[in-house]
């Protein structure tokens, strides 16, 4: 995994200076690299303890059977085209054939660029559980180009338009994306699981363990198929 500089984090505030990450630019088709970071605080005093005390609130956000014989894990940035693209084109079916059924489990690990990456998460997390996450999820996915432009202010507004539009309130936005600590153990979360699989780009799926780049939905099926030992027609 290669190493960019370390990001620094501030205020967690939407509007204001609010969370920055060292940015990765897409190297090959279809894969946007990730930024290997460590999280350290703005003011330089560290902010692993309250990275710590809050890290189990960072839940994995699982589909499908947990029990399942196999188990994919898809690690993907909200501000990533090609991720994007993967969840406005393969997910759909992937999900109506192989999670909905109970035939894997599907984990969906967030992966951080920029701020507005980070931002994104904590809105998606904001939901309060797993259903509403993948829902907000997806709205994030679908106008991804209509929100992710502009200055930090109006992508701000935007991602608060998203969770308008999926019920959550004033109240319960501002104390989402206020919290700094939740935010502050997102990202040493991924940090380590990204360091811990090996992951340098999005987005990338761990199937049973083995690593795959972004595929076509054939492609996906095919590798689960002969993992659940079936047919190639699934």
């Amino acid at each position: 995994m290669s190493r960019l500089p370390a990001l620094a984090i501030g205020a967690a505030a939407l509007a204001g200076a609010g969370w920055y990450l060292a940015s990765g630019d897409p190297s090959e088709p279809g894969l946007t690299p990730v930024p290997a970071a460590h999280a350290q605080a703005a003011d330089g005093s560290g902010g692993s303890d309250a990275a710590a005390s809050s890290e189990a609130e960072v839940a994995e956000m699982t589909l499908g059977d947990p029990q399942a014989e196999v188990q994919v894990i898809e690690y993907a940035s909200f501000t990533c085209p090609h991720c994007a693209n993967f969840h406005d084109t393969v997910w759909p079916e992937l999900k109506e054939t192989y999670v909905d059924t109970g035939r894997i489990g599907f984990t969906y690990r967030e992966v951080y660029f920029d701020r507005y990456g980070l931002w994104a998460g904590m809105l998606a997390r904001c939901g309060g559980d797993t259903e509403k996450y993948f829902a907000i999820a997806d709205m994030i996915y679908d106008r991804q180009r209509d929100w992710a432009q502009g200055e930090p202010a109006e992508i701000a507004d935007n991602l608060r338009r998203i969770g308008k539009t999926a019920g959550l309130t004033d109240e319960r936005l501002d104390a989402c994306m206020a919290d700094g600590a939740k935010a502050e153990a997102m990202v040493a979360t991924f940090e380590r699981n990204a360091e811990a699989d090996d992951v340098t780009s999005t987005p990338s799926f761990l199937i049973d363990g083995e690593q795959y780049s972004n595929m076509s939905y054939e492609d996906f099926a095919a590798i689960l198929d002969e993992k659940l030992g079936e047919g190639s027609d699934g």
